[in-house]
């Protein structure tokens, strides 16, 4: 149980559905309330989907390229302190991949489930590097990696939940309610990010040291 609310709560931080309610709102303001709905199942299904893919294929991108978990670890590490220090700074939008030309061609299109709202305002490459690095530590334990696919579903889920009812969540928390909140969890994505970035050095310094 501690494991899944582990992955839970640093899925959940680092995705941070609630920072996308004003995105998500503001794309779908012209839609029915039918079409909303199967936009936020989709984008969780889409979102659910490639986390797995994320999960079990990144080992062998990792070993294509020649990139060490370490340096992946940094690397995401400074993605994902680089996402924390955008919610804290309400630049939500920017940290997402998300500007006027995205909007814009997100008007125009007649699905938005996949992109931008799925990928890459969601599973972004924080949440991608977060899990790639996961798989590492949990690939000699099947019971752990059913654990971890259980919290991206209970991700997904609450993803559909929050997107279904983000124009509700928007009337009620309000601009300076989500920006409140998203500070709290920026702060906690930031912690995330460092404790990432701090034990990759430790382990590539006591590599050297016993090499």
């Amino acid at each position: 149980m501690e494991l899944f609310i582990y992955i839970f709560a640093s899925l959940f931080s680092v995705i941070n559905p609630l920072g996308a309610v004003p995105i998500f709102v503001g794309l779908t303001q012209d839609d029915t309330k039918k079409e909303r709905q199967r936009i936020s199942l989709w984008t969780a299904i889409n979102v659910f989907l490639i986390m797995v893919i994320s999960f079990y294929v990144g080992q062998y991108v990792l070993a294509f390229f020649g990139i060490s978990i370490d340096a992946l670890r940094i690397a995401g590490g400074f993605i994902i302190v680089n996402s924390g220090f955008s919610l804290l700074n309400r630049k939500f939008s920017k940290s997402r991949g998300v500007n006027k030309e995205v909007e814009t061609d997100a008007q125009k299109r007649n699905d938005i489930a996949l992109t931008p709202l799925a990928i890459p305002m969601l599973a972004g490459p924080g949440s991608i590097s977060l899990l790639i690095a996961m798989y590492q530590d949990y690939k000699d334990e099947i019971q752990n990696q059913v654990i971890a696919c259980l919290a991206m579903l209970a991700v997904a889920l609450v993803i559909f939940l929050i997107m279904r009812s983000s124009h509700y969540l928007d009337r009620i928390l309000g601009a300076s309610g989500i920006v409140a909140i998203s500070r709290i969890i920026g702060f906690i994505v930031i912690a995330i990010g460092i404790q990432y970035i701090a034990s990759s050095v430790v382990n590539i310094v006591e590599s050297i040291n016993f090499g």
